[in-house]
């Protein structure tokens, strides 16, 4: 049984280029419709209606299409996230590795970059985890990460682990930024609106005062009239706060 599951485990779409196309559940191949044309669809329904609503009979209606002509193109619902990962990592605009900017520059600028993308698409980041991301445009992404934090100095053995640092800092921070103004919209609120809202509301179960009296004077240090301002200021300082610590780091390891 152990060897079953691991041979019908899933790979990834992208392993599966260059095989013919099955055909036989959705018949000939759908008029008008091809895999980018559904990609882009997929994109569009899951930033309007997120990852918990989507399924392949509401992207077949937003095609004006019925779901068996989809099947022509991808075999499963996996496939067509995992080409809309790809494709949202496409928008990145991706700095040139081979100019003469310093790399402190462009991590700085990939990394909020990839912040971006992350609070414009809240659904990416858990398909980011879920798949093996090998399509084109992670790949480019992947690629770039490395090249620009080999160019920081530090040692080859602790390059992953500083890809880690700064790029799950960028996830983490990215993927609740993204889900608050999700969740603020959803109520039909501003991100400033809802954030006074909710610390109204936690103040008054007296277990909990004392921790928001306590960050109401770190924010206040902080500064920030608004939650972006807050964030941005955050944002800024803890990517400041990683670059200082790679920049310690190779001083370390500098004979």
């Amino acid at each position: 049984m152990a060897r079953a599951a691991r041979q019908s485990a899933r790979t990834s779409v992208w392993l599966e280029e260059g095989k013919e196309r099955r055909g036989a559940r959705g018949g000939g191949q759908p008029f008008r419709l091809d895999r980018d044309r559904i990609t882009e669809a997929t994109v569009r329904l899951l930033d309007a209606e997120g990852l918990a609503r989507f399924s392949m009979r509401r992207l077949a209606a937003e095609l004006n299409v019925t779901a068996m002509s989809v099947y022509w193109y991808v075999d499963t619902k996996d496939d067509l996230l995992e080409l809309a990962l790809d494709a949202a990592f496409g928008e990145l605009d991706l700095p040139d590795p081979d100019t003469d900017e310093d790399w402190r520059d462009q991590l700085r600028a990939l990394a909020g970059a990839y912040r971006g993308l992350l609070v414009r698409h809240p659904w990416l980041s858990p398909l980011i985890g879920t798949y093996v991301n090998i399509g084109p445009h992670s790949r480019a992404f992947s690629r770039l990460v490395q090249r620009i934090v080999r160019r920081t100095g530090l040692p080859e053995h602790g390059l992953v682990a500083a890809i880690s640092a700064v790029f799950q800092f960028v996830y983490g921070f990215g993927t609740i930024e993204g889900h608050f103004i999700a969740r603020s919209a959803a109520f039909g609120m501003s991100p400033d609106a809802y954030f006074h809202h909710a610390m109204g509301s936690v103040t008054r179960f007296p277990e909990a005062a004392e921790v928001v009296r306590e960050s109401a004077r770190l924010m206040e240090a902080r500064g920030g009239g608004t939650v972006e301002e807050m964030w941005e200021r955050d944002f800024a300082f803890a990517l400041d706060l990683l670059v200082a610590g790679i920049e310690a780091m190779v001083a370390r390891n500098t004979p």
